[in-house]
């Protein structure tokens, strides 16, 4: 995923600002800190909302940059109920050809092997890209608000912190944050069509600085994939 190429001094300029503007404004939380305990039952509700249904495949283009080196291309990732993904995406001509299947927070098998780490932090940060939640690992301490606009919880377990809102109004939004030790390790938000269709995600990655922009171009349903879709592809 991580192509680099070579950049004009004015582009390269471009990419420190970012880079110092990352630096100055740090994430704010995105639950109250005042936020009252949440049940088990509730979180289930609320990541319920978010799960995939059926069968559905997406296509995109994304565009990665961080201040050294800017990347982009095109894929497409087949989603089927409960929580089994594969993605599949290549650079410019074709070229850095990546694949994966995940099922919940592990990969089956990755072409190359780093081709998910490659992609983003964990595994919550990119089932986010895709307007998913995950449940909370056993012993979480959780938390969430809600109103008619706006539902809000996190996960807090030694040091880590996963957090989701879900906006709906004028624009429904997805977000997601995952914080280790304080530190914000990536941000998620993706935007979507009135018909709960993604329209565009956007991952920001503080520490780097790097940013991966998708944008959605064609969905469609299906009864079920072939079983080789989850298979790897055979040399």
């Amino acid at each position: 995923m991580r192509q680099r190429f070579r950049l004009d001094r004015p582009a390269r300029c471009g990419y420190l600002a970012l880079a110092l503007l990352a630096c100055h404004r740090a994430p704010q939380p995105l639950v109250p800190v005042a936020a009252p305990p949440a049940s088990p039952e509730q979180v289930r509700e609320w990541v319920a909302a978010t799960a995939p249904r059926g069968h559905v495949l997406y296509r995109f283009r994304w565009l990665f940059r961080d201040d050294r080196s800017s990347a982009g291309g095109r894929g497409s990732a087949r989603m089927a109920a409960p929580d089994s993904l594969r993605f599949d995406v290549t650079g410019p001509l074709g070229s850095r050809a990546a694949s994966a299947v995940v099922v919940g927070d592990s990969a089956l098998w990755a072409e190359p092997p780093d081709a998910v780490r490659d992609l983003v932090p964990n595994y919550p940060l990119l089932w986010a890209l895709f307007g998913v939640a995950r449940l909370p690992e056993d012993g979480a301490e959780l938390r969430g608000v809600q109103d008619a606009a706006t539902t809000a919880w996190q996960y807090a377990r030694a040091g880590d912190t996963v957090t989701y809102v879900r906006r709906s109004g004028r624009e429904n939004t997805f977000l997601a944050e995952v914080r280790h030790g304080g530190r914000v390790v990536g941000r998620a938000e993706t935007t979507f069509d009135d018909d709960g269709t993604p329209r565009s995600a956007r991952l920001t990655v503080p520490s780097v600085p790097a940013r991966l922009d998708i944008t959605f171009t064609a969905s469609a349903s299906a009864s079920a994939f072939p079983p080789e879709i989850w298979r790897p592809r055979q040399p």
